[in-house]
């Protein structure tokens, strides 16, 4: 199996570092990552922004390239461009720093976006995401992203011979323990999330958003320390599972889901045009 990596915290990342150590014994990998943090930009790329340049540069890296764009700009440069494109059969994504859960901050995740735009070029992708129970980012804790790495090279081994992404499963969002853990859950993905607009000095406001809305909205709604947490969740999220210091698995399709309208609301847009009164 040949594998692409990226990540959306940049090349010099040391959880982009810890998955390369772990996947490359087993599989060839080719990293294609952003040369800079590119944290929260979902699945932007930079030939569909008014804020970026309609230009990106690739450079050469010892581990494959670098790549002056958004991780979504990665993933395509990765499958349609480079040499090795043609080989690829897996997309992996991380390790971020911080855990990715809950529906709403996926639109968001950077790490995510990446596995998204991967799945619409038809290669199927993992989105790893690291998290450590006492600081929330691993980075700010005494554990390093080996544990992370570890759990996904174990996790590929476990899937690389499933028919995982035969049917309607495109990516795998993962969230994995700094400190490591032997209990895999395959989850999904919980809706919660509260915003509101405050005043910050008398001239002018500022969001507070809880993605992690059982709480009130306090501060800068980033908890620390999960225990606080504990039996908040039904036990099928993927916010339980990082609770309960498991590895969380959830396997997504595609944005965005094809839903079937109510009968009165196409009865309601038959009758257009509108016949004027």
């Amino acid at each position: 199996m040949h594998i692409l990596l990226t990540n959306d915290d940049g090349i010099d990342s040391p959880g982009l570092a810890a998955v390369y150590e772990h996947l490359t014994p087993t599989w060839e990998v080719t990293v294609v990552a952003p040369a800079s943090d590119q944290s929260g930009v979902g699945r932007s790329r930079s030939d569909l922004s008014y804020e970026r340049a309609d230009e990106i540069t690739i450079d050469d890296h010892e581990w494959g390239y670098v790549v002056d764009g958004t991780p979504a700009d990665c993933v395509a440069v990765g499958l349609r461009h480079i040499p090795e494109a043609e080989e690829i059969d897996l997309v992996v994504s991380g390790a971020n720093n911080g855990p990715n859960v809950g529906s709403y901050i996926l639109g968001h995740s950077g790490t995510v976006g990446a596995a998204v735009e991967a799945a619409f070029l038809g290669t199927p992708a993992v989105a790893v995401s690291g998290y450590d129970h006492e600081t929330y980012f691993p980075e700010d804790g005494d554990n390093s992203f080996d544990a992370i790495g570890a759990a996904t090279r174990d996790l590929l081994t476990l899937i690389e011979d499933t028919a995982v992404f035969d049917g309607e499963v495109d990516y795998l969002n993962v969230n994995a323990p700094a400190t490591g853990s032997d209990t895999l859950a395959v989850t999904k993905p919980l809706a919660d999330y509260d915003t509101r607009v405050v005043d910050s000095d008398g001239e002018t406001n500022v969001f507070e958003s809880n993605y992690w809305a059982t709480h009130p909205v306090e501060g800068e709604g980033f908890p620390i320390g999960l225990d606080n947490y504990a039996d908040d969740y039904p036990s099928w999220s993927d916010r339980a599972a990082i609770v309960d210091r498991e590895i969380s698995v959830t396997p997504l399709g595609m944005p965005q889901s094809v839903v079937d309208p109510p009968a009165d609301f196409v009865a309601a847009l038959d009758r257009y045009p509108l016949e004027e009164s």
